[in-house]
């Protein structure tokens, strides 16, 4: 079987001016990603995907494989990630280069480890699986969430009926944004990675924290100096 990990990463973040190179622990925050992705073993091919010359240069650094950039067209605000991905695949194809899998790797998320990426593996192989995506426990259940009126009123904000103690509710997760494992086919046909054949990888909430401002990056920097 050959995989593919891709890295979208591309530049001009709104949120934080360059945050996928932006420095954490001493690299750049998309090289914890890089290393993590070819330290886990499983893949033929890393790749960033990237519309920068200087990301590129600093993820080949890293050990990526960067041949071509995106497509500018693929690398707006509110540009797909899947159709970023389906570029990448076509694009490896002109190379003479096809994969059975390809693995959406964010590099948002630092603190996933090359172990994270193969348990995940061993699911997509074990379960025979089209997907498998990582998932990680929710610090608050859904149950006592809700939005606000213009008013701010709390009237029926939660339903007792239904909230009871801490320990007696169930356990709600919800998608990190780490790891997307997929059967190639389903990902070129536009399948949901969502549908029949699609499976959980259920991470540590440690490894499973999403880089979005410098609060963000400050827990991960924390986390990592702690271990």
């Amino acid at each position: 079987m050959r995989n593919l990990a891709v890295i979208l990463a591309r530049s001009g973040s709104k949120g934080l001016k360059d945050k996928n190179i932006k420095e954490l622990a001493g690299k750049p925050l998309l090289a914890h990603t890089v290393e993590a992705a070819i330290a886990s073993g499983k893949y033929d091919i890393v790749h960033v995907s990237t519309d920068s010359e200087l990301y590129a240069d600093i993820a080949k650094k890293y050990g990526a494989d960067v041949p071509f950039l995106r497509d500018e067209n693929l690398a707006g605000d509110k540009s797909s990630s899947w159709d970023a991905l389906r570029f990448v695949v076509t694009e490896y194809e002109k190379l003479g280069k096809r994969f059975d899998t390809v693995t959406l790797l964010q590099p948002t998320s630092p603190l996933r480890d090359a172990k994270d990426i193969q348990n995940a593996f061993d699911i997509y192989e074990s379960k025979g699986a089209t997907a498998v995506v990582s998932v990680c426990e929710v610090d608050h259940s859904p149950l006592v969430c809700n939005t606000l009126p213009e008013d701010e009123s709390l009237f029926g904000f939660i339903d007792l009926n239904k909230v009871g103690r801490r320990q007696d509710m169930k356990t709600y997760y919800r998608i990190n944004g780490a790891i997307y494992i997929q059967n190639t086919d389903l990902l070129m046909n536009n399948i949901s990675v969502y549908s029949e054949g699609s499976y959980a990888y259920v991470m540590d909430k440690r490894h499973s924290v999403d880089i979005d401002d410098e609060v963000d990056f400050a827990i991960a920097q924390a986390i990592i100096d702690k271990d």
